[in-house]
């Protein structure tokens, strides 16, 4: 009688953990699937721009244009660089479908020296969620 009691217990108690990991993962919006035919797409003029030769400590920024070809506004939500050197500047409004924008993307060659590929990565409303942009060149002493 004592084993029936315990394992009722058990089996509520179990019952009770699942039923809130349901109702948390239910209001979750970041789980709701979402229409890949209306999400938006960011598509750039160029995903790569190559600066050349500069002297160290020169900086050089590049603008990469893009339009959102999707069917849903476009809306950027992170743009990270590879290290603190390169600095991107992005607008946080919503990008209306057929609409373009720009990525403004500053390197600082302070401190370096040779063959540099600088990433950014965007992270937005898009399928897939992130996206990634280089700048290209080298630096000489």
């Amino acid at each position: 009688m004592r084993n029936v009691f315990l394992g009722l217990i058990a089996l509520i108690s179990v019952s009770a953990c699942n039923t809130d990991v349901k109702n948390e993962s239910a209001t979750d919006t970041s789980a709701v699937a979402v229409d890949s035919t209306m999400a938006p797409i960011i598509s750039f003029e160029k995903e790569s721009y190559e600066f050349g030769k500069i002297k160290q400590g020169e900086s050089v920024s590049y603008s990469f244009k893009f339009v959102n070809t999707g069917k849903s506004p476009l809306i950027i939500k992170e743009a990270s660089a590879t290290c603190g050197c390169t600095v991107p500047e992005f607008s946080k409004e919503p990008i209306a479908a057929g609409a373009s924008s720009e990525i403004k993307v500053t390197f600082n060659s302070a401190g370096k020296e040779g063959l540099q590929d600088k990433v950014v990565t965007l992270v937005a409303n898009t399928i897939p969620q992130n996206t990634e942009v280089h700048l290209i060149g080298e630096v000489i002493k």
